[in-house]
């Protein structure tokens, strides 16, 4: 049995607009240890799968489908029962640390509040713990600063403490959300390093969202890539970068310049892009949700109807209605090449 299995998850926003699908027939399982990532464009699901994983999706969502933790169903699970889980056996590092961790609070107490509730420690022990946790994370002198608020350490910092609120109960599934969003260089890979030593060391499995290509490609042993709520191309992270089969994957990977293209490059090149803007909610086609950005549509079918999933391993699939089509221009690009 799988440590998390997701299967057929949808998430519904109502609106005094209607109903709008959000996520849209996600699936995946982790085992202990796994690590898996979501990619995609802003507005694309990430964020929306995890806060459904987390059962912190909006009050005007319904979530349907199917989320099993070491076989329970969380879908549809009481408040309660969430509550007993969040920061206990499935934890979260938010995109932003500074809206996630409250102001009026110190960090010390903030670290400490997962421990007395889920692990029964009292003040004293889960303050000694919070300072052990703040080491390990690397803020520097602990056990003067477990007493400041947020707002008095830098960003890397409050990412860390993040980090620290996450992991203090080990749980048995870690969520980043844009774990290194507005950090720079140094520190995105200080924070990535420590991610990937504290899962490994406590064996907890990962779903790690990020826009950026690189790091997915780096941390993470799956990747899904998302489109309008959709899972759109799904595989292990290296067969997806090296033979991308979906148009959208295909087009966030050319967008992303390689390392002679960035020392080469004139200011006034261009890098390629993606046709079109991605779609409101209210506007998904039916069919194919990167129908008509993409140029291999063909209306009104892409449109219409839902694509089918084309196997090209066991371990590596995508949706898409002209797969033949689609794989043979790929295939004519790379003998050019």
């Amino acid at each position: 049995m799988p440590l998390l299995e997701v299967q057929n998850l949808r998430v519904d926003l109502h609106t005094h607009r209607g109903s709008a699908p959000a996520v849209r027939g996600v699936g995946f399982a982790l085992e202990r240890g796994d690590t898996v990532g979501l990619i995609g464009e802003s507005g694309c699901g990430k964020s929306m799968t995890a806060l459904a994983l987390m059962g912190l999706a909006p009050e005007n969502a319904t979530v349907s489908g199917s989320v099993r933790l070491h076989g329970q169903e969380l879908v549809g699970l009481p408040d309660r029962g969430w509550r007993a889980l969040r920061g206990n056996r499935i934890a979260m590092i938010f995109q932003e640390p500074m809206t996630a961790l409250n102001p009026v609070h110190r960090v010390g107490a903030q670290i400490a509040e997962p421990l007395r509730l889920h692990q029964g420690l009292g003040a004293a022990a889960a303050r000694r713990q919070a300072i052990e946790l703040m080491e390990r994370v690397g803020i520097p002198e602990p056990a003067r600063r477990v007493d400041a608020y947020p707002h008095q350490f830098s960003g890397g910092q409050r990412q860390r403490l993040m980090i620290a609120m996450a992991l203090a109960c080990k749980p048995d599934v870690l969520i980043a959300d844009e774990p290194t969003t507005a950090l720079d260089v140094t520190v995105q890979k200080q924070i990535l390093a420590l991610i990937r030593e504290l899962v490994a060391e406590h064996g907890m499995a990962l779903v790690l969202i990020s826009h950026d290509l690189g790091l997915v490609a780096q941390n993470v042993r799956r990747m899904l890539v998302m489109y309008g709520g959709s899972v759109v191309e799904a595989g292990q992270a290296d067969e997806v970068f090296k033979h991308p089969a979906h148009p959208y994957t295909r087009g966030l990977l050319a967008a992303r310049p390689n390392l002679a293209q960035r020392l080469h490059a004139h200011r006034s090149d261009r890098l390629p892009t993606i046709a079109g803007t991605v779609p409101e909610l209210f506007a998904l086609p039916p069919g194919c949700p990167f129908a008509g950005r993409c140029p291999f549509t063909e209306e009104p079918a892409c449109s219409r109807d839902a694509p089918p999933r084309v196997e090209l391993s066991p371990t590596h699939l995508f949706q898409c209605r002209r797969a033949e089509v689609v794989l043979a221009a790929s295939n004519s690009i790379a003998d050019r090449a």
